[in-house]
């Protein structure tokens, strides 16, 4: 059985992360696919992920590549979390997980709304009859937000409180859940959001508007198997369990998916790992190279086993529900964190010593992503100990 140790390990996320200088392209495209899928629960990651592995892109770039050459999508996939993916992937992503996900949501908002009391008859045949409204609307208007939408759609303004017991819940119209559950189909998609690169006040367009044809339908079990193989490409060798994580699929699933693939066991440091079996012959570690990553960046958010790469650093980065802030990297592997201040200087703090190529690598890079940013300033959604201590 070949062995991989941690070295070896962090010297493949370097390289084919795009984290190392001399692998960072110059297209937009070339740095998702790199990753699979760039992570956009915080809009602004998106922008930043990019940034922090490409020489040339800017933000204006980013922007052609989502709203104009539309060539990336924004969809909800695994873990039902928010991501921007190439447009080739969809198809897998849809089959993999969006369909599920679309069971879900209606059966979920359907049960809110039948507890409210809000409609008469049967739930389920009225929220599917204020779906096909708001996809008939959408259909004629081109793009829309969802406040036009819920003019053209009344039904879409009736008020539901999801949770009347909790002192937190209010009422809200049922605009965003339709709309939601609309995209999850494959049917919708989230256009440009009104403000800058920051804003998720997204309008929304049919996805035709993205792919003519619609997307492409593709069997379950072999759009598992083509997600699980870009994600070894990317980011094994790694236990089968960081697999399941990363997918939010079941172990059965996982299982499945991964027989429809040529795999080989490896040993990680005393751990089973599994990586595609054309994938076996040792990597050189490229030259050592800094890199700032955004808060929820596909790279650091990618496995559930982490020490290999971050070390004793995850109280400082992140928060109660696993979300990491902004982070330092250097030779692939997290030394520090960094922030931005109201007033756009972007700090850093190194939580060990790397040496002092390190520290004037993270120094330069940090003047770039500055420059980057431009006036734009970007909170992350989620808050993390050491980006609120860098900020104070």
């Amino acid at each position: 059985m070949r062995s991989i140790d941690a070295a070896e390990r962090r010297a493949r996320l370097a390289i084919r992360h795009r984290l190392a200088a001399a692998t960072r392209p110059d297209a937009v495209a070339d740095v998702v696919r790199s990753l699979v899928v760039l992570h956009a629960t915080d809009p602004a990651t998106v922008f930043l992920s990019v940034a922090a592995r490409s020489h040339t892109a800017r933000p204006a770039d980013v922007e052609h590549a989502l709203y104009e050459e539309r060539s990336l999508l924004r969809m909800l996939a695994m873990r039902r979390t928010m991501f921007v993916a190439p447009l080739d992937l969809v198809p897998a992503l849809q089959a993999s997980c969006g369909h599920d996900l679309a069971v879900k949501q209606r059966r979920t908002y359907g049960r809110f709304i039948e507890q409210a009391g809000v409609v008469d008859g049967d739930v389920a045949s009225w929220l599917a009859e204020v779906e096909e409204q708001t996809h008939a609307a959408l259909l004629a208007r081109g793009a829309a937000t969802g406040a036009q939408l819920s003019k053209a759609v009344p039904r879409l303004r009736t008020q539901v409180n999801p949770a009347p017991e909790k002192s937190y819940s209010r009422p809200g119209n049922i605009t965003t859940w339709v709309l939601v559950t609309l995209g999850c189909q494959g049917r919708i998609v989230r256009g440009r959001p009104n403000g800058s690169w920051t804003s998720s006040q997204y309008s929304w367009a049919p996805v035709e508007s993205w792919l003519p044809d619609g997307v492409a339908e593709l069997a379950p079990e072999h759009a598992r198997a083509e997600l699980v193989r870009r994600w070894l490409r990317a980011f094994g060798p790694a236990p089968i369990t960081d697999i399941k994580w990363w997918t939010g699929w079941t172990l059965a699933q996982v299982r499945a998916a991964l027989s429809g693939l040529e795999v080989a066991q490896v040993d990680l440091d005393g751990t089973p790992g599994l990586i595609l079996a054309d994938d076996l012959d040792p990597v050189e570690p490229p030259a050592p190279g800094a890199a700032l990553l955004p808060a929820l960046d596909p790279t650091p958010m990618g496995w559930q086993s982490r020490d290999w790469y971050l070390g004793p650093h995850a109280p400082q980065l992140f928060d109660r529900n696993g979300n990491i802030g902004p982070s330092v990297w250097w030779e692939g592997r997290i030394i520090g964190g960094w922030a931005q201040r109201k007033d756009g200087e972007l700090v850093y703090r190194l939580l060990e010593d790397a040496g002092a190529e390190a520290t004037a690598a993270v120094e330069a890079e940090a003047a770039r992503i500055t420059d980057w940013y431009g006036a734009v300033r970007a909170i992350p959604r989620f808050r993390t100990p050491l980006e609120r201590e860098l900020t104070a």
